[in-house]
C-alpha cells in the first residue's frame, strides 16, 4: 500500500532516477518531470500529497512557482532542492512557504525523513512573510560549505519565527551578521535593531545600559536615560557577548524573560516590554556555569534555538566566495576592480585565519587599497599575512620564549622592505605613517590585553595609556576584549 504520491520536478535526469528510486523502496509513488509546467498541471488536477522541486528549471524558476501552489492547494508541503546553495534561496523559500529547504547534494536519509515528517506535520508549510527581493549582495553571510548550509535552513526555519536565539562562535565569525540577518528577514523587520556588547561596558553600567535610568538614580545622573529594551521596543535586541554579564545584570535580566517587564535604574513602575532577544557569545557558557559565573536557568531561557556559527579554518572551501564578495563590495565603494591569483587564492585557503572572516575582510582591503596591481599575486599575500602569523605565536615567542626590540624592529623593517618591493617602480599611496600605526596598533593593544586576560586597567598601565584612551581605542579598532581567558 502507497504512503502517499510525491510529485518530482527536475530538470537533473539523474537526481529525479535518485528520488524515484529511494522514494519508492521507502513506500511512496512517484511522479517525475523536467519542468514546471508539468508540475503545475498535475497539482491543478489534484495529484500528489508533496511536492518536491528544483529553483532552476528551463521553463520556469520553481520558487515562483511555490506561491501558486499554496494558493490553489495550500494543505500540500513543498520541500525545495537548489545547487545555488546560498542564504538568499533559503529565505526566499522559507518566505514563499516552503516546508523544508535541502542545499543539494543533499543526504537521501535526511530526504525521507524530511518527507515523512511533513506528511505526518498538522503545520505543512514554514510561516510566509511578505517576501523582500534583495540581492544575494546584500547579505553579508556568504559560503556554500556544509556547514554554512546547515545555518541558512536554521535561518531559513527561524525567519517567521520570533524565537530566541543563542549564536555561539569566535570572534570575527559573524556573529551580529547573523542577528541582523534574523531580524532583517523577520516578524520584526519594521522595528528597531538595537545591538549592545556586554564586552565594552563597565560591568557597573551594564544594568544602565540595559535598562535604562531614571534622573537622579546614582551620582551623574541628570537626566532620564532610555535603556536598550526601551530602544529595542518592537524589534530586535542583539546581546552580543552575553557572558560578559555580571551576577546582578544576570538576575534582572531573568526576571525580564521571565516577567515580561522591567524596571529602569531607580524607577519604580514596571514597564512592559515586547522585544525579540538575540544573545551571542564567544565563551563556552557552560563552562561558565561550572565555574559559578553564568547562571544556568538564565542560560536555558537564552538558549531556546541554539546556533553554532563555524571559525573560517573549518570552512575554507568558502574562501573564495568570500573574496570576491569583499573585493565586489570595495569595487561597488569605488575602489580599483582587484582579482586574486589562483595561487594568491590557494595560499589563503592554507592559512587557518585566527581572526576569521573579519580578519579576512581586514586583509582584503588592504589588498585594494595598499596595492597598485589588478591582479594580486601570491607573493604580495604572503607578505600581507606573514606579520599576522609571526605575531599570533606570541609575538616572537618561540624558542626561549623572548623576543627583544632589535627583532621587533627587524621585523618590521623586513615587511615594509617587501611593501615597497611589491609597488615595483611606483611608490605606495599617501598616508602610509598612519596607515602602518593602525597595523601596528592593533595587535599590539590585543596581545596587552590578551596578557592581561582582558583586564583593560592593566593593559592600559602596560602599555601607558589611560584607561578611556585605551577602551576608545579598543571601540576604534573593533577589538573584542575576552575576559579571564589566556
Amino acid at each position: 500500500m502507497s504512503r502517499g504520491t510525491i510529485l518530482i520536478a527536475d530538470d537533473d535526469g539523474a537526481i529525479r532516477t535518485v528520488l524515484d528510486q529511494a522514494l519508492g523502496r521507502a513506500g511512496y509513488e512517484v511522479r517525475a518531470t523536467a519542468n514546471a509546467a508539468t508540475l503545475w498541471r498535475w497539482i491543478g488536477d489534484g495529484q500528489g500529497d508533496l511536492v518536491i522541486t528544483d529553483v532552476v528549471m528551463p521553463d520556469e524558476n520553481g520558487l515562483d512557482l511555490l506561491p501558486r501552489i499554496r494558493k490553489m492547494r495550500p494543505e500540500i508541503p513543498i520541500i525545495v532542492m537548489s545547487a545555488q546553495s546560498t542564504i538568499m534561496t533559503a529565505i526566499k523559500a522559507a518566505e514563499r512557504g516552503a516546508y523544508e529547504y535541502l542545499p543539494k547534494p543533499f543526504d537521501l536519509k535526511e530526504l525521507i525523513n524530511v518527507v515523512q515528517r511533513a506528511l505526518t506535520d498538522n503545520e505543512h508549510v514554514m510561516p510566509g512573510g511578505t517576501y523582500m527581493d534583495e540581492g544575494e549582495e546584500s547579505l553579508p553571510v556568504i559560503g556554500r560549505s556544509p556547514a554554512m548550509q546547515e545555518i541558512y535552513r536554521t535561518l531559513a526555519r527561524l525567519m517567521q519565527r520570533d524565537l530566541t536565539v543563542m549564536i555561539s562562535g569566535e570572534s570575527g565569525t559573524g556573529k551580529e551578521l547573523v542577528a541582523r540577518a534574523l531580524h532583517d528577514y523577520g516578524k520584526r523587520r519594521n522595528g528597531p535593531f538595537v545591538a549592545i556588547n556586554m564586552a565594552a561596558i563597565p560591568r557597573d553600567l551594564i544594568e544602565s545600559e540595559l535598562f535604562g535610568h531614571e534622573k537622579g538614580a546614582f551620582t551623574g545622573a541628570i537626566n532620564r536615560k532610555p535603556g536598550h529594551f526601551e530602544l529595542a521596543e518592537g524589534g530586535t535586541l542583539f546581546l552580543d557577548e552575553i557572558g560578559d554579564m555580571s551576577g546582578d545584570a544576570q538576575s534582572r535580566l531573568l526576571r525580564v524573560l521571565q516577567q515580561g517587564e522591567y524596571n529602569t535604574v531607580g524607577g519604580r513602575t514596571p514597564i512592559k516590554t515586547d522585544v525579540r532577544i538575540i544573545a551571542a557569545t564567544n565563551q563556552d557558557l557552560r563552562q561558565q556555569i561550572g565555574r559559578g559565573l553564568f547562571r544556568e536557568d538564565l542560560f536555558y531561557r537564552l538558549n531556546v534555538v541554539p546556533m553554532r556559527l563555524p571559525p573560517l579554518r573549518e570552512r575554507t572551501e568558502d574562501v573564495p566566495d568570500l573574496v570576491r564578495h569583499f573585493l565586489g563590495r570595495a569595487e561597488a565603494f569605488g575602489l580599483p576592480a582587484k582579482r586574486l591569483s589562483r595561487e594568491a587564492l590557494a595560499t589563503l585557503r592554507d592559512y587557518d585565519w585566527p581572526g576569521n572572516v573579519r580578519e579576512l575582510e581586514n586583509l582584503i582591503q588592504r589588498l585594494v587599497v595598499l596595492y597598485p596591481e589588478e591582479v594580486i599575486e601570491k607573493t604580495v599575500v604572503e607578505t600581507e599575512i606573514r606579520p599576522t602569523a609571526i605575531a599570533r605565536e606570541g609575538a616572537g615567542l618561540v624558542g626561549n620564549g623572548t623576543v627583544s626590540g632589535d627583532n621587533i624592529s627587524a621585523s618590521m623593517e623586513l615587511h615594509l622592505a617587501r611593501y615597497f618591493q611589491a609597488h615595483g617602480n611606483n611608490l605606495p599611496p599617501d598616508g602610509l605613517y598612519d596607515r602602518v600605526l593602525r597595523e601596528v596598533e592593533r595587535p599590539l593593544i590585543q596581545l596587552c590585553l590578551a596578557a592581561t586576560r582582558g583586564n583593560q586597567i592593566k593593559a592600559a598601565q602596560l602599555l601607558g595609556l589611560n584607561r578611556n584612551t585605551l577602551r576608545k581605542k579598543i571601540r576604534e579598532l573593533d577589538i573584542q576584549v575576552v575576559r579571564g581567558l589566556n
